[in-house]
C-alpha cells in the first residue's frame, strides 16, 4: 500500500515550526501533539461502526458508535510518547502498549529492550507511533514482534518519513498502511532524515 501523507497548509504551516531549530521543548511538544491529533484522524477513516439506536432532546436516531476496545496505540519508546497524547485525544479509551527500542550509534541498527501490550493484541487494530521512519529498522522490528503475537492489522503513524524507510517497509510489510505528516528528500551518511527535524526524542524531551 502506497504511504499516505498529510497534504494540507495546516500541516505545513505546524510542520515549519516544528523543523525550526529555535523552536522549544514545550512548542514542539505540543505540535507532535496536534500533528499525531490529524494523522489519527486520517488512519481511522475507514473504521467501522457498530449501529445504535438513541435518542436526542428531539426524536430516536439510529446512528453508528465506535467500539474502542478493538484499538490499541503502541508508541515506540522512547520518541513515539510524544505522539501518544494526541492519539488518545480521538480515541480515549483505546488500549496502550510499548516497544522499547534504540538506535546502535555505530550499526544504526535498532536494538530492543521493552515489549508490553494488552491482552487480547491478535484481536486488536494496531496504530503504532514513531515520529521518525529514517531507516525503517525500528518499524520493521516493531512490527515483525507484533506479527509474531498474531495481530493482522498495522497502521504506522508518524510525523516526518524518508523514502528509504518507506520502502524498506513497503517491502517487507505490504500489509502495513504508513501514513505521514510528510515524507523528506533522503537519509544523509549518518541516517538522519534531510532536511528532517532533527532527533524528535531528544527535542521533546529536551535531552539536548
Amino acid at each position: 500500500m502506497k504511504a499516505i501523507e498529510l497534504n494540507h497548509p495546516l500541516i505545513e504551516h505546524k510542520l515549519s515550526i516544528l523543523r525550526n531549530k529555535k523552536t522549544g521543548t514545550k512548542e514542539f511538544r505540543e505540535l507532535i501533539k496536534e500533528i499525531s491529533m490529524f494523522l489519527c484522524y486520517e488512519a481511522m477513516k475507514d473504521a467501522k461502526l457498530e449501529r445504535l439506536e438513541i435518542e436526542t432532546p428531539i426524536e430516536k436516531l439510529k446512528t453508528g458508535k465506535l467500539n474502542e476496545d478493538n484499538y490499541a496505540f503502541i508508541p515506540i519508546l522512547r520518541a513515539g510518547m510524544g505522539m501518544l497524547d494526541g492519539v488518545i485525544s480521538v480515541v480515549p479509551n483505546a488500549k496502550i502498549g510499548h516497544i522499547g527500542m534504540y538506535r546502535d550509534e555505530k550499526t544504526f541498527e535498532p536494538v530492543n529492550y521493552f515489549f508490553k501490550v494488552p491482552k487480547g493484541i491478535s484481536k486488536k487494530e494496531i496504530l503504532l507511533l514513531d515520529p521518525m521512519l529514517a531507516t525503517g529498522g525500528s518499524a520493521l522490528d516493531a512490527i515483525d514482534l507484533l506479527k509474531s503475537k498474531g495481530v493482522k492489522k498495522i497502521k504506522f503513524l508518524c510525523i516526518i518519513a524518508a523514502p528509504e524507510g518507506i520502502k524498506r517497509v513497503e517491502e517487507k510489510h505490504p500489509d502495513v498502511q504508513i501514513y505521514c505528516a510528510h515524507i523528506d528528500k533522503k537519509l544523509n551518511e549518518n541516517k538522519y532524515i534531510v532536511p528532517g527535524l532533527g532527533d524528535a526524542g531528544d527535542r521533546i524531551f529536551g535531552t539536548k
